[in-house]
């Protein structure tokens, strides 16, 4: 091999390990810091408490957006333009009740115009190494300093009492939200599943895999009846209300992550009254 053809398979070579470190780092799943059940014990004066979005879990790594499970949002660079160098943790949303139009746009391979419907909702600054008192400061500054539309930091706010969460709780339902976040005020981010960081519903909601199907009778002949999933504590069980017939002639498919809501547990362990929400692990 000649100098020439030394030169031009070493310089591929460099752009080969470029590409191949450029595509792993946009794919690095991201350690997130996720909520536990409300627990009704607790004194939530020591909370900062929040509206629960019904949008896309997203981190701002500083140079893009990535999602929780590790894919690149592909998100258009006048989207991103103006935001800061710091990490931060978020939802892409669009508004109360669009969750599955919020998971149309954001899940597409390429930029695209709707983008300008969707704002990163800031709830946390995962690198900042201060308790979750000091980080509201930190991401009301931010608030004052930023100039862009797609980038808006979630309200953090306090109530004197139980009754008053209640109120808040009651408030957010009314006008269509899902719930309320919880965040004590001395809590540190951490990765995984906290103690310190609660999601307060109407409802009691869960995880589980889907592990299988079972055909429909009367009306569903021919689609899905319902689903066989695995719950967190490894609990097998069908749930067969909740779904659409657009899920039911194409069902989430197996080993997917889907959510659903319940009325607390059987002597056995199993959800009472299990209804679909959604697949979970989208995009």
């Amino acid at each position: 091999m000649n100098n020439t053809n030394h030169f031009k398979f070493a310089r591929l070579l460099v752009i080969l390990v470029y590409l191949f470190v450029s595509i792993a780092a946009a794919i690095e799943k991201p350690g997130i810091m996720q909520a536990r059940d409300f627990d009704p014990s607790i004194d939530a004066t020591e909370y900062w408490v929040s509206e629960k979005l019904d949008g896309i879990r997203a981190r701002w790594d500083g140079k893009q957006l990535i999602s929780k499970n590790g894919h690149l949002f592909h998100a258009p660079d006048w989207f991103i333009e103006d935001f800061p160098s710091v990490t931060l943790d978020g939802e892409l949303w669009l508004a109360r009740g669009q969750y599955q139009q919020t998971v149309s746009i954001v899940s597409r391979k390429a930029p695209h115009s709707d983008w300008k419907k969707i704002k990163l909702m800031v709830f946390d600054l995962p690198d900042n190494p201060k308790p979750f008192s000091e980080r509201v400061a930190a991401m009301q500054h931010m608030a004052l300093q930023q100039h862009t539309p797609y980038l808006n930091f979630i309200k953090q706010f306090r109530v004197a009492s139980s009754d008053e969460l209640k109120q808040r709780l009651d408030q957010i339902v009314d006008e269509g939200g899902e719930g309320l976040m919880l965040h004590h005020q001395d809590s540190l981010y951490q990765h995984g599943r906290s103690n310190r960081l609660l999601k307060l519903k109407p409802y009691d909601d869960a995880e589980a895999v889907v592990i299988g199907y079972r055909p429909g009778k009367g009306q569903f002949t021919g689609k899905m009846g319902s689903l066989k999933v695995r719950a967190e504590n490894g609990k097998e069980f069908y749930i067969g209300t909740g779904f659409s017939q657009r899920e039911r002639e194409d069902p989430p498919p197996l080993g997917s992550l889907i959510s659903f809501r319940h009325q607390g547990y059987t002597d056995k362990g199993t959800p009472r009254f299990a209804v679909f929400i959604r697949i979970q692990d989208e995009p």
